[in-house]
């Protein structure tokens, strides 16, 4: 097999796999708390990456696990919590829209907190992609605009932690593999995941006496190896086999299978909700264009 048709099945699996995940968290809130699937899901993750940290971890400088324990910190382990207290209140349809807004906050950090420079062709996709989130959250769910935007919040926040984790890592923890990264940052912040499941959930009496507990647990399992784990190490592997360019496509698709997902789990879905799926997917569209460097581009809005 080529490198080439290696690549578009990497891709085409991680597609299903990271837009498989909304619905996952969603098997797992039936039986658990959002503290339970959060915990859950970055503990299982940790056990299965284990063995990849403990190989890499004696050549890390005490600076660099500074900088990956604040990476596991946002980037890992508050955006698991998160994405799981948000479906308590949203659809994982929805979910899976508002995720694809992690490229567009990406850009806004990176130009208000890191000085990354970029253009008006930028900046627009972020305006288009925001107004299409608005649109969404104020009409999916069949509730108020209020109660969506309260748990659609929770996603946001995580997207907006994944973006401030993207630029940390690549202004201060770009000399380190992806390998390496991925499964240090989840060393660090697995125990703490742990602690939490252990002292602060019911999670031990769940799993003795409920026996929908082990259904539950094998979904976030799911979840947790393949979804986080393998996901990563296969995205880490796209990336050096192609370009950036081709990888961040899966961020275009995630929401695709998430819909489909939502619908074959009988969510509500009205076909008006196209008009600001495309706004979404328009924006990170343009959030990624890139040309080559000249007058055009901005820094500071100019």
């Amino acid at each position: 097999m080529n490198q080439r048709m290696l690549s578009w099945i990497i891709l085409v699996g991680l597609v299903l796999t990271w837009g498989s995940s909304f619905i996952l968290i969603k098997r797992g809130l039936e039986v658990f708390s959002a503290v339970e699937v959060g915990s859950l899901r970055v503990s299982i993750t940790f056990l299965f990456l284990l063995p990849l940290m403990l190989k890499r971890i004696s050549g890390i400088s005490k600076k660099d696990l500074i900088w990956l324990g604040i990476s596991g910190v946002i980037g890992s382990l508050m955006p698991a919590f998160l994405f799981a207290k948000a479906q308590t209140g949203i659809n994982s349809s929805t979910a899976g829209l508002l995720n694809s807004l992690t490229p567009l906050f990406t850009l806004i950090v990176g130009l208000t907190m890191f000085g990354t420079k970029t253009r008006w062709i930028n900046v627009g996709g972020v305006m288009i992609g925001l107004i299409g989130a608005a649109g969404l959250i104020s009409q999916t769910g069949g509730h108020s605009f209020e109660f969506n935007i309260s748990y659609a919040g929770y996603i946001i926040l995580a997207t907006i932690f994944y973006a401030i984790n993207v630029n940390l890592i690549k202004t201060k923890l770009k000399h380190l593999d992806a390998i390496t990264i991925t499964s240090l940052t989840f060393g660090l912040v697995g125990i703490p995941a742990i602690l939490i499941l252990l002292f602060t959930t019911d999670f031990v009496n769940q799993i003795s006496s409920q026996p929908e507990a082990l259904t539950g647990l094998g979904y976030i399992t799911i979840l947790a190896v393949v979804g986080t784990g393998i996901a990563m190490i296969a995205f880490n592997t796209l990336i050096k086999f192609t370009s950036a360019l081709f990888a961040s496509s899966v961020t275009y698709l995630i929401p695709v299978v998430a819909i489909l997902w939502g619908i074959f789990d009988a969510e509500r879905f009205e076909p008006q909700y196209f008009i600001w799926i495309l706004m979404i997917i328009g924006g990170v569209i343009l959030v990624n264009k890139k040309k080559p460097v000249s007058n055009a581009n901005i820094s500071t809005g100019k």
